[in-house]
């Protein structure tokens, strides 16, 4: 193998151990590291948990003296900042590393090019970009989070083979099978806020909880202008022991923002004119405090306005071979919709997973913000 194909090969290794952060690192970005004296791997590490040592310092603390003269491959650009932990760039130093391949800069404002600058100017030789298109993947919900302000909007739902989401009658349980709902525990459990509508919240009575729990406890967030949500609600009845956000427009009345609050509920008050003002300052709110994946579950009002708004990220579809028909039975996508087929989202990176007698459809829309800017930058 030619010394190009080796670099490859740690780098892939390095983007595997990234993606062992998934559900622990946010908003933190998965990182992986791999330190290699020519073909044989000396340490590798990645970003375990929030707080926790970088995945450099990891990979550094396996190789121990073998890392003097090597090359570490890092999937984001190593720090230059003290923040939970210490600088990376300073231990890489330390420990005599040679060379070092990253795969893309960090945009967080304290590091963008500031870690790559320190190591060249201490002489040490900087590659960038090998494998970057498969690196910006892995932590497109960081890059938002940073670059926007607002978290990764993952939307899923449920329908049956002629694209209802519930009966006429608004009847929902169940679309989808047991796999399928297994499916949507595990995503639970990684994301770090669940989002509903009021509708569904009122009919399907949920729980939004992660059942077994996954490594994050979501915050549950009802979209409600007017502060309706039942008092008698799994949701409400439970907002002592999960956390439950009910985001309210201004105009919500006083005794029932008074009277959620009192039952342990957060009400978040967004102002605004418009739904769609009211759900833009919603989300500038989740992204301040630092919420990097949210994952909404309906119904289709709410989902059909954050698609107008271009903030979804990513789709999980789970497709039942059911049929319900009726012309007033509601669909996934509401709000206002495009005008012409030529100007239809596409998916990106389609992944389709029969589960039991459901078809699971995930992937991510083309066109968000965050491809765009990149489209911007590549001309």
């Amino acid at each position: 193998m030619r010394h190009a194909e080796w670099d490859v090969w740690h780098m892939r290794r390095a983007l595997e151990l990234a993606a062992e952060g998934e559900g622990s690192v946010e908003p933190n970005p998965m990182v992986g590291c791999v330190i290699a004296q020519g073909e044989e791997i000396v340490g590798e590490g990645w970003h375990r948990r929030f707080g926790g040592p970088h995945a450099e310092i990891e990979a550094l603390a396996q190789a121990g003296r073998r890392a003097a003269g090597a090359t570490l491959f890092v999937t984001l650009e190593p720090c230059c900042h003290q923040g939970k932990t210490p600088p990376c760039t300073q231990a890489i130093l330390a420990a005599g590393v040679r060379r070092v391949v990253v795969a893309q800069r960090d945009p967080f404002p304290e590091v963008a090019g500031g870690g790559l600058a320190e190591l060249e100017a201490a002489g040490v030789a900087v590659e960038v970009g090998l494998l970057e298109a498969d690196a910006r993947r892995l932590n497109a919900p960081y890059r938002k989070l940073v670059e926007t302000g607002r978290p990764w909007i993952i939307a899923k739902w449920a329908m049956t083979l002629d694209g209802k989401i519930a009966t006429h009658t608004g009847s929902s349980r169940w679309i989808s099978g047991p796999k399928s709902r297994e499916a949507v525990h595990q995503l639970r459990g990684r994301v770090d806020a669940i989002m509903v509508g009021r509708q569904t919240a009122e009919l399907d009575d949920p729980q939004l909880t992660a059942r077994p729990p996954g490594p994050r406890g979501p915050l549950r967030v009802v979209v409600d202008t007017r502060a309706s949500l039942r008092s008698g609600s799994q949701l409400v009845r439970t907002a002592g022991e999960v956390p439950v956000l009910v985001a309210a427009g201004d105009q919500a009345p006083e005794a029932d923002r008074r009277r959620l609050a009192r039952a342990g509920c957060e009400v978040l008050l967004c102002p605004g004119e418009t739904p769609a003002v009211r759900l833009e300052a919603l989300l500038d709110e989740l992204g301040r405090r630092r919420l990097t994946n949210v994952l909404v579950e309906g119904g289709g009002q709410l989902l059909g306005s954050l698609f107008d708004l271009g903030q979804i990220d990513e789709v999980h579809v789970f497709l039942a071979a059911k049929l319900v028909g009726g012309a007033n039975a509601p669909s996934p996508l509401a709000g206002h919709g495009l005008a012409q087929m030529a100007d239809a989202h596409r998916l990106d990176d389609v992944r389709i997973e029969q589960l039991g007698e459901d078809v699971h459809i995930r992937g991510r829309l083309e066109e968000t913000p965050d491809v765009q800017r990149k489209k911007e930058e590549d001309q």
